[in-house]
């Protein structure tokens, strides 16, 4: 990992940037917090100190959110937690270059949450009037931060909206009418619909985060993003995150347009996909791809299982004939409509599925514990996306197997793989039983 400020100058004591961008509320209801919850303290909420761990107890953070932290399960920060919540906590702008996995999405909702607590508004607000906007490329991950906030501010009186596409505006406008926008999460297009017709207000923002800027590039959403960006205060009157993957030149400068004299945080990628991670490479045609997909999904051992192509058509081939071999298996692709995606992603959660077959869009946002194997039915064009891939697998503490196959129309692919994890993938044939083709 390595940090830096480009902010020489600036100083953890000094005022933070938020307090400048509260103006009178015109329209709405108050949000005042209520008193009457149950008393709650730390002592409920034992975490002891280890030499090497930063613990959530370090810093000052409001007993609602101490609470919520507790009922996720969280003990001690990821390293990118530790890292930038003593720069974020005090309201400076963060850059930040971190894969999926390493709990960057409960460090930025930790920040705003503990800011939004520490400076209430007992004004009068607009019915739609955000405080904190967070901004992600695909849907699946938009509804999983927006499930995360929910999580970490169940103890509060904050108020999480998501807006995604394929969802049905109305029905989403009719929730944003019956109570106050404290957390807005969304994707692009769906917000900037919102926007247009009034039914949401940016003026106001507060602290403004940029989830997986790489993807928002890759999948052209950068004009509309400029265009969300535009319509909340000037950036030295917000707090601005940004989070890529992945830092190219077109990266940095849109981080230095958007973001006031970030801290800028790098941590390494190789770890996401190695530690807890089993990676196997098998050798094989393309014609034998499925019956060794359909012999390991019957294995001892593989009980929840990811399985990831680079084209719908071949991830919708799949599932269909997975389902006619009796598997209980599950369809995430952009062409699914969205209320279908969100059901079988509960099915998945819930177990009652055992198979999910997904495109890297689609399947980036997915934050399932207890998937115990990623297969690479395809090797990913992209470096990246691989180690995305294989982080859906040896989540929260647990170690997972990761299987991908390597045929003589995809196996060049392995070397920017191997440059990125910075390691030698050991690559085998399959043992003849996996090939077999039984019906």
């Amino acid at each position: 990992m390595t940090e830096s400020n480009s902010s020489p100058n600036s100083s953890p004591d000094n005022e933070t940037k938020k307090s400048t961008v509260r103006g009178p509320r015109r329209r709405g209801r108050s949000d005042k917090r209520s008193s009457g919850k149950q008393p709650w303290s730390l002592d409920q909420f034992v975490v002891e100190a280890q030499e090497g761990k930063v613990r959530f107890h370090d810093f000052d953070l409001p007993l609602p959110l101490m609470q919520g932290i507790q009922s996720a399960g969280f003990e001690y920060c990821t390293p990118i937690q530790g890292a930038s919540l003593p720069h974020t906590l005090r309201g400076h702008d963060m850059v930040g270059k971190a894969q999926t996995g390493t709990g960057k999405t409960a460090a930025f909702l930790v920040s705003i949450i503990n800011d939004l607590l520490k400076h209430p508004i007992d004004d009068e607000r607009y019915i739609g009037e955000a405080r904190a906007l967070i901004l992600a490329p695909t849907r699946e991950l938009a509804i999983q931060i927006g499930d995360d906030a929910e999580q970490l501010v169940k103890h509060t009186d904050l108020k999480v909206h998501t807006l995604v596409g394929g969802m049905d505006y109305a029905r989403q406008l009719q929730k944003i009418n019956r109570s106050h926008c404290d957390i807005l999460v969304g994707t692009p297009g769906r917000l900037l619909d919102f926007v247009s017709n009034k039914d949401i207000h940016l003026d106001q923002v507060e602290v403004l985060v940029i989830d997986e800027a790489d993807r928002m590039l890759d999948m052209g959403f950068i004009p509309q993003v400029r265009r969300l960006v535009r319509a909340t205060p000037e950036k030295q009157d917000r707090q601005t995150l940004l989070f890529s993957a992945t830092f190219t030149d077109d990266i940095v400068r849109l981080s230095e347009q958007w973001t006031d004299k970030p801290v800028r945080l790098e941590m390494e990628p190789e770890r996401v996909a190695t530690d807890t991670v089993e990676q196997k490479i098998f050798i094989t045609t393309a014609s034998e791809k499925f019956a060794l997909l359909k012999n390991i999904l019957k294995s001892d051992g593989v009980d929840s299982v990811m399985v990831f192509a680079n084209r719908r058509d071949i991830c919708r081939t799949l599932y269909e004939r997975l389902k006619k071999q009796g598997f209980k298996v599950g369809l995430i692709a952009g062409d699914v409509p969205q209320a279908r995606r969100m059901k079988t992603l509960e099915a998945f959660k819930s177990g009652a599925i055992k198979v999910m077959v997904a495109t890297d869009v689609a399947g980036r946002g997915i934050h399932v514990n207890g998937v115990s194997h990623v297969v690479n039915f395809t090797l990913p064009e992209e470096p990246e996306d691989y180690v995305h891939r294989i982080g859906r697998t040896g989540r929260a503490g647990e170690t997972g197997t990761s299987i991908s196959f390597a045929c003589e129309d995809d196996a060049f692919l392995l070397e920017p793989i191997e440059k990125l994890l910075d390691m030698k993938l050991s690559c085998t044939m399959p043992d003849e039983d996996l090939l077999a083709d039984t019906p």
